[in-house]
């Protein structure tokens, strides 16, 4: 079979390169997607660090408030095809004469799913649970019925928190890890 002047095993070797790339880039999605939840971690454990540090401090002003205890939020990651997907979607669910005249829309019938997996660091907010108060009627830092504050930062969950983030973090180097000698193999393997 010939084409266009094309030898006969070309459209294998055109297709060939295009599925090398095409797994080389499922490979680095595997790679960023276990990245960003190690980045994604490895903050978690420094804002649980953080509140481990200041789980004993007081308010440093009468009527001032202590350290109050940190949350580190996680969102998916949002990329800007998958924004596009989206509102192409809005917009040819409303539009009749796109339905009508339409073949087919790329990003309308595309479903990769986990092209954008991963995760992101929302915001860190902080804990609503109220101060501990202590009674000390003669620091000069208590209120008028004697109280002084102390962070609501309790050391068995932020304990429990660690070592939560640190299997996350743990699990997610493994699978880059598995990721990366995968692709190792792969790379061998292709020059059989």
């Amino acid at each position: 079979m010939k084409r266009r002047g094309l030898p006969a095993d070309a459209a294998f070797y055109v297709y060939s390169d295009f599925y090398e790339r095409t797994v080389c880039m499922s490979f680095l999605s595997s790679l960023d997607i276990s990245a960003s939840a190690l980045s994604a971690q490895r903050l978690r454990m420094d804002i649980i660090s953080q509140n481990i540090a200041n789980q004993e401090t007081y308010n440093t002003s009468p009527g001032g408030d202590p350290y109050c205890r940190q949350l580190v939020v996680f969102s998916e990651k949002k990329k800007f095809g998958d924004i596009l997907d989206k509102y192409a979607r809005l917009a040819y669910e409303e539009n009749e004469d796109a339905k009508k005249y339409s073949r087919g829309v790329y990003y309308l019938n595309h479903e990769d799913r986990y092209k954008s997996a991963g995760v992101t660091v929302a915001e860190v907010i902080e804990d609503d649970a109220p101060f501990v108060p202590v009674y000390d009627p003669d620091n000069p830092l208590a209120d008028e019925e004697g109280y002084i504050y102390k962070s609501n930062v309790d050391n068995t969950k932020e304990q429990i928190d660690l070592l939560a983030a640190q299997r996350s973090y743990e699990a997610n180097a493994a699978a880059f890890n598995a990721v990366k000698a995968m692709l190792s193999t792969a790379r061998t393997l292709k020059g059989r």
